[in-house]
């Protein structure tokens, strides 16, 4: 048997998603608390996700989410990560006030906001540990959280995820 590549692209995609699912699973979190939450977006909710952006756009004004809303239709994945509101109690003021119950509850306890961020860094390795091309995307991540795909999660962050020649997420003509 001889299995082109091509032929089983989107199933690479698909196993390089995985992988970034696990490796945003497994990153480290403060004070071990698991909050994070994970997806992988494919097939036609890409194209929901995209429109989901072009309406984010069309309500901020924000320009360049159009580009990366176009930009999605380069992914056969994307990969959503985000992570749960929850005080971890360490009065650190870290965020702006002197203890966490002082904190608004709209203002996020900065170990989540980092807990996300490790998580997405140590998906984006998987990434380039199996040479998938992937670009890190707070637009698709805002309209992820919008379209609630993470159920309860907040900060989330979209990644696509691309098996082609060249990386398509990158080089890219703004649109404004």
């Amino acid at each position: 048997m001889v299995i082109n590549e091509r032929e089983i692209r989107k199933e690479l995609t698909a196993d390089a998603a995985r992988r970034m699912m696990t490796a945003a699973r497994t990153a480290p979190k403060g004070k071990g608390m698991d909050i994070i939450e994970t997806a992988m977006v494919t097939g036609e909710d890409i194209e929901r996700l995209s429109k989901e952006m072009l309406q984010l756009s069309d309500e901020t004004g924000l320009k360049f989410v159009v580009r990366d809303a176009e930009n999605l239709h380069s992914a056969d994945a994307v990969v959503i990560i985000g992570t749960r509101a929850r005080e971890h109690g360490l009065n650190c003021s870290h965020c702006g006030f002197k203890t966490c119950k002082e904190k608004p509850e709209a203002i996020p306890c900065v170990l989540n906001t980092i807990d996300v961020g490790i998580a997405v860094g140590s998906a984006c390795a998987a990434a380039a540990d199996v040479r998938a091309d992937t670009r890190v995307m707070f637009s698709a991540g805002l309209a992820a959280q919008r379209l609630g795909w993470l159920e309860d999660c907040k900060g989330v962050i979209g990644i696509p995820v691309s098996v082609s020649s060249k990386n398509p997420f990158f080089d890219r003509v703004p649109k404004f």
